[in-house]
């Protein structure tokens, strides 16, 4: 069915990562992934079936009182219809965001949705899935993300923002519990380059659980 969509869970919470850090936030989790990156926190979002139609899913989230969304998974473009729900969410009126992995494109993204793409790094064990094509299609208000999880993945992200001239918002982000905050701080200081350091607030607050 053309609004059928596979859902992990919806839950409200407040936005951990990226620009929307701190607002209270709807965030419809879909389920699957083509990727298996080491670092991953959301491997319960890989399997399981919970078929919802997007008027099941936009009841759910008219239950806050937020107008912020964000569509995540697992990989959200792996389902087809997440492009549907997206379009939904704009007719309606949120202010959406999608985090991606980048390794589907992205070309059919409703223009109004603010993408959050996680370029793999080689700690992921994913680096060969980036399509980097992806990078020329990213608009303004969209953001880049690279998640650290070591020295090597630090200068190699440096070099893929020169390569391919990352114009938009980038976020590096420690690999929770496994680089300490202050040592990729003083990476991005001494490297002097313009990006923004991320800290999940999500998991500061509420630990590594899901649902939050």
């Amino acid at each position: 069915m053309s609004n059928q969509i596979n859902i992990n869970e919806i839950f409200y919470s407040l936005q951990g990562e990226a620009l929307y850090t701190g607002l209270p936030t709807v965030f419809v989790r879909l389920t699957g992934c083509p990727l298996r990156c080491s670092y991953c926190d959301t491997e319960y979002a890989f399997t399981g079936k919970n078929i919802l139609t997007i008027d099941d899913i936009l009841t759910t989230i008219k239950k806050y009182n937020t107008k912020y969304v964000c569509v995540t998974g697992g990989e959200p473009l792996a389902q087809k219809n997440c492009l549907v729900l997206l379009d939904s969410l704009i007719a309606n009126n949120y202010k959406v965001s999608l985090e991606t992995s980048g390794s589907i494109d992205i070309s059919k993204v409703n223009d109004k949705v603010s993408i959050v793409m996680d370029i793999k790094t080689p700690s992921s064990n994913e680096e060969k899935q980036n399509k980097y094509n992806n990078i020329d299609k990213l608009k303004a208000k969209d953001q880049v993300k690279f998640v650290i999880g070591s020295k090597d993945d630090f200068n190699w992200s440096v070099e893929i923002i020169n390569k391919y001239k990352i114009k938009t918002d980038i976020f590096f982000s420690p690999v929770f519990n496994q680089i300490e905050y202050q040592e990729l701080a003083n990476w991005i200081l001494k490297a002097q380059i313009n990006v923004r350091m991320q800290l999940q607030l999500h998991k500061i607050i509420w630990g590594d659980k899901p649902g939050h």
